[in-house]
């Protein structure tokens, strides 16, 4: 599977004032003037602190107004018993308040879903890997890349049964790792095997922006040719390294090819395309059947059904797997041919 992949603190105004000019700090129990403090609480208890007047607290004066006489600011709302957590004590004995109900608990959102993934069946420990892949997620944490491990593995185990949910998985694989480009090849994989063809391109143009690689190519062309752009498919058909390809990877490029020629009405073009391949190889790789099933159904499109039944069986013959239902299309054509 694949693609690499792919991350404040407000100043606060109003500092302290500094203290008053007084040479050296004051002991606790005189003031700056040197007269004790306990001669003055009695006086200053007797006086009610106003803005303006001459008793208001200084810069720098540590002791201020006391709290009920502070003038009440605007905005401040009135202060009501009980309206305040009292003390760490208070605050403690509240904690378990601070945690909402679970029956009131807010759903997770589309983001974290995705994030999460589908459930990670215990069994699936991500050393079901290539050693290729995980060498690739060894930058990563290393509980991070086990977790995106486990999601590519997955991933790979389901992608022929249950492409959506291997999908799912690469996605939560990329919401982890997007700056991997095994991880953003793997998600193209999968949203193109679960039909999703402009996502599938989308993640593998990033994968090969990520490593150059060229191995995507057939896949993207394929995805365009599901997105109604035949002309776009031609165009990757006709890249500098397709003919660099290994024989597999011509032969799916050389199939969407004469896909395109085909749905822009240029059946003659496409039949030229396939006979340019190794039709006639004496391999049985899934490459050659898939080769000979692409050219018999185009035959039979070109209304030569007589050359479309020969292909169907030479592709029946050599199809063990029964990876195509070339057996059955013979059938249906033997019994055209009949009636005709």
């Amino acid at each position: 599977m694949a693609e690499q992949r792919r991350n404040q603190r407000p100043s606060r105004d109003g500092g302290r004032a500094g203290r008053p000019d007084s040479g050296k700090p004051q002991g606790r129990g005189s003031t700056s003037s040197g007269t004790p403090r306990s001669s003055e609480r009695s006086t200053e208890r007797s006086k009610k602190w106003t803005p303006g007047s001459d008793s208001a607290p200084k810069s720098g004066d540590r002791r201020g107004p006391k709290r009920d006489d502070r003038p009440a600011r605007s905005g401040d709302r009135p202060a009501r018993s009980g309206d305040r957590l009292a003390r760490s004590g208070d605050r403690a004995g509240r904690k378990s308040d601070w945690k909402r109900p679970s029956d009131s608990q807010a759903d997770r959102t589309k983001e974290q879903a995705l994030y999460d993934g589908p459930e990670l069946p215990a069994e699936i420990t991500g050393a079901e890997l290539d050693r290729a892949i995980t060498a690739q997620l060894k930058g990563l944490p290393e509980k991070l890349a086990q977790r995106v491990a486990r999601h590519l593995a997955a991933a790979g185990a389901l992608i022929d049964e249950d492409p959506e949910t291997a999908y799912q998985h690469t996605l939560a694989a990329r919401a982890r790792a997007p700056r991997l480009a095994v991880v953003r090849e793997a998600s193209g994989e999968a949203a193109y095997a679960a039909g999703h063809y402009a996502e599938a391109l989308a993640e593998l143009r990033a994968a090969k922006r990520m490593n150059g690689a060229t191995a995507y190519l057939p896949i993207m062309a394929d995805c365009h040719r599901a997105l109604g752009q035949p002309a776009q498919a031609l165009k990757l058909a006709k890249s500098p390294s397709v003919p660099n390809f290994s024989p597999e990877a011509k032969a799916e490029m050389t199939i969407v090819e004469a896909g395109a020629r085909r749905d822009l009405g240029q059946l003659d073009a496409a039949l030229r395309t396939l006979e340019l391949a190794p039709l006639q190889s004496k391999s049985r790789a899934p490459w050659v059947v898939r080769l000979r099933y692409a050219y018999a159904d185009t035959l039979e499109t070109a209304g030569r059904l007589s050359d479309a039944l020969t292909w169907f069986h030479r592709t029946y013959g050599i199809d063990s797997e029964q990876i195509t239902d070339a057996a059955e299309r013979a059938e249906a054509l033997e019994k055209r041919l009949e009636q005709s």
